[in-house]
């Protein structure tokens, strides 16, 4: 199946220090490879995944459970320490909750977690519905390039697969229920104005983990696409500074 442009993952060997970045639902590595590059550029081994079914055509995501999305990053998490002896997980949208759900699996693996409008929820009145809609609705005119930055595109679908919606909310449910085993350092990132994601999402994140270490920052001139928005430079910088911070304070 011929992908889409610049949907092809991102890989770049450093360090000893491996970063995981994630892109989101419906999304690819387009939206995240600026972020991925520019941590790449700070010396550490740095890989940006395509989930299954993405970065294609929006049908192939009705083929694939979360449990497939989920794979990749722990099959990335795996090829990562057999050559880093410290990693990080970080992720867009779906990619933070795929974030939250490695650190809850890999615990003491994962050194810290850094989301950027994450979701473990919706508000949208018609997800009642998606039980059912599902087995005869292939899919809804879905919300894309959420971007307030002029000229951005994420490459993402315009149709939001119902069946893969589904598998969405399916693994909401598991993040949710162990979201307390998460402990690691969290830096959370979130959009003041943001269409795809509700504000009650990092809320919940936020009074629910078990983390000591968490940070809320408030993008205030981005929307939901963030890491291709106004706000980019600050996602990156700080992040960085968060990945030196704990590798500086694991040394103590």
């Amino acid at each position: 199946m011929p992908l889409l442009p610049d949907a092809e993952p991102f890989a770049h060997d450093g360090n000893k220090v491996g970063i995981i970045v994630s892109h989101g639902f419906t999304g690819q590595p387009k939206s995240v490879k600026p972020w991925a590059r520019y941590l790449a550029d700070k010396g550490y081994t740095v890989r940006a995944p395509r989930l299954p079914g993405h970065g294609t055509r929006w049908q192939d995501m009705n083929k694939v459970t979360w449990q497939d999305w989920y794979g990749e990053i722990e099959h990335t998490y795996n090829e990562l320490t057999k050559t880093c002896d410290t990693i990080f997980i970080m992720g867009l949208s779906m990619g933070g909750s795929l974030s939250l759900r490695l650190a809850e699996e890999k615990g003491d693996g994962i050194a810290g977690v850094v989301v950027v409008n994450a979701a473990v929820h919706t508000e949208r009145p018609d997800r009642f519905l998606l039980p059912f809609i599902r087995h005869v609705v292939p899919a809804f005119p879905g919300i894309s390039n959420d971007i307030k930055k002029e000229g951005q595109d994420e490459g993402a679908y315009t149709l939001l697969p119902l069946p893969a919606a589904y598998q969405l909310q399916t693994m909401w449910r598991s993040v949710k229920q162990d979201i307390a085993k998460v402990t690691q350092p969290l830096l959370l990132f979130r959009s003041a104005d943001d269409h795809v994601v509700e504000p009650s999402n990092s809320a919940w994140i936020l009074a629910n983990v078990s983390s000591k270490d968490t940070k809320e920052v408030v993008l205030t001139d981005s929307y939901h696409v963030a890491t291709l928005d106004n706000d980019a430079e600050t996602i990156f910088e700080l992040s960085a500074e968060f990945v030196e911070r704990v590798l500086a304070e694991k040394s103590e």
